[in-house]
């Protein structure tokens, strides 16, 4: 069934390697201040069950992006013993009995020959382990495993992550060759899913195609996917996914993947019948102009803000030649790009990308603190928008417009010679879509 996306894809990368595991683990000590202190890096809390339904887990990102360990249970503690730091890793021992139905464990034995750590220890003894260990700062994330808040309640907290996000936010070769990746497989499930599109197709079966081609190539959805034809394409976060695509609607797909982790992050927008109206492609054309000048504007010591910048100014102008805006540019824009192209332009034009669709590191660095320059190695979304909702009773909307949502988001990799983009292998040009959706 996706035969022509696997010889599409190629050989898929290595995980990231034991070595490059070990020296993430050491860059991370280094910034640790005291050797007195201790990091207690905790998983997601165990798996939500439903009555006797197990709902799947899914690993904490500072523990997979230190240890690359993804079962249940673990705890990772780094701790200085004197002449070095190490990291212990606590998990689940092994138990036959659970594993009969919840599945295989490494246990103590099998997590110390197959992770880079130090040392393995029974979660069983978790806080024995600690006792020795808690005589000082801790750098911990909090709030996600009970035991460990409780064990480090009475003590000084402060959290890991702060010290972790500036480590993630830039990439390294073997990481991007794994978005390189995901980026590549979710660009090919989205043409799948041009090629299937047809009027009177459910939005759920269009959702089918993309994760159908996740789970065929040992993949699964980064983030719950929005599949919003019509009006459904308006509301941003639309992820019921249950109404009928009509012939001559637009369906907007936001979806992406992960492979060993590291997402990706797509948003097309096409016809249903193949054809765009004109109002359509007036609109479409529009976000596309916009989209392009956000990621040429993803250059190396541009602030963070460049790129929304960019769109916004494109947006705006753009909406008041169509005459959806009856106002100045200064108007439409307003003095902190809060004016009046925001009715239709609700969301940031970008965020951070890696193991997390929406990743570590932000815009600022600290609530407070000065922007983010863009710099090598970061990899980042760019994904203007127009929304223009026939249910919203807050603003005036020409039937005219009436129904059309686009959105266009490509990932973009930034380097020294300028921006990659990654999912460069999904068609946006007009000329394209219309040649593809229906085509199978």
């Amino acid at each position: 069934m996706y035969e022509r996306v696997t010889a599409a894809l190629g050989e898929r990368p290595a995980p990231i390697s034991d070595a490059e595991m070990r020296q993430r683990q050491q860059d991370f000590c280094s910034k640790i201040e005291s050797e007195s202190h201790v990091a207690i890096i905790p998983n997601n809390p165990v798996a939500i069950r439903s009555g006797d339904t197990h709902h799947r887990h899914r690993f904490n990102s500072y523990l997979h992006y230190l240890t690359g360990w993804h079962g249940e249970g673990g705890v990772a503690v780094f701790y200085h013993d004197g002449g070095n730091w190490k990291c212990c890793l606590y998990v689940q021992p092994r138990d036959v009995k659970k594993e009969i139905w919840t599945g295989r464990r490494p246990g103590v034995e099998g997590a110390l020959a197959d992770w880079p750590v130090d040392e393995t220890v029974s979660r069983e003894n978790l806080e024995q382990g600690l006792e020795g260990k808690l005589n000082g700062w801790i750098h911990c994330l909090p709030c996600l495993d009970n035991e460990v808040d409780e064990l480090i309640q009475n003590m000084t907290r402060f959290h890991a992550g702060m010290l972790l996000d500036d480590m993630r936010v830039i990439k390294s070769e073997a990481e991007i060759e794994l978005m390189q990746y995901s980026a590549d497989l979710a660009a090919y499930a989205h043409i799948e899913a041009m090629r299937r599109c047809c009027p009177g197709r459910g939005e759920w079966q269009m959702q089918a195609i993309i994760e159908g081609c996740f789970l065929y190539h040992e993949s699964e959805w980064a983030s719950p996917s929005i599949v919003g034809s019509g009006d459904n394409a308006t509301i941003l976060h639309y992820n019921e996914n249950k109404d009928v695509m009509n012939d001559g609607d637009l369906v907007l797909i936001d979806a992406g993947c992960e492979i060993d982790g590291y997402a990706s992050d797509i948003t097309r927008t096409f016809p249903v019948n193949g054809k765009f109206t004109d109002a359509q492609r007036d609109i479409y054309e529009l976000v596309l102009k916009a989209q392009l000048a956000g990621i040429e504007a993803c250059q190396v010591g541009a602030p963070w803000s460049a790129m929304h910048q960019a769109t916004s100014e494109v947006l705006a102008e753009g909406l008041i030649q169509l005459g959806i805006l009856n106002c100045t540019l200064e108007e439409a824009l307003g003095e902190n790009l809060d004016g009046e192209y925001r009715q239709f332009f609700m969301h940031g034009t970008g965020h951070f990308l890696g193991l997390d669709v929406h990743d570590v590191g932000g815009g600022r660095q600290g609530d407070e603190g000065p922007e983010r320059e863009l710099a090598p190695g970061m990899v980042l979304t760019v994904e203007p928008g127009l929304y223009f909702g026939a249910w919203r009773d807050d603003v005036e909307i020409d039937p005219k417009w009436a129904g059309i949502g686009v959105r266009i988001e490509d990932n973009v990799l930034i380097t020294e010679d300028g921006p990659i983009v990654l999912t460069a292998k999904c068609p946006k040009q007009i000329t394209e879509i219309e040649a593809l959706v229906g085509s199978n």
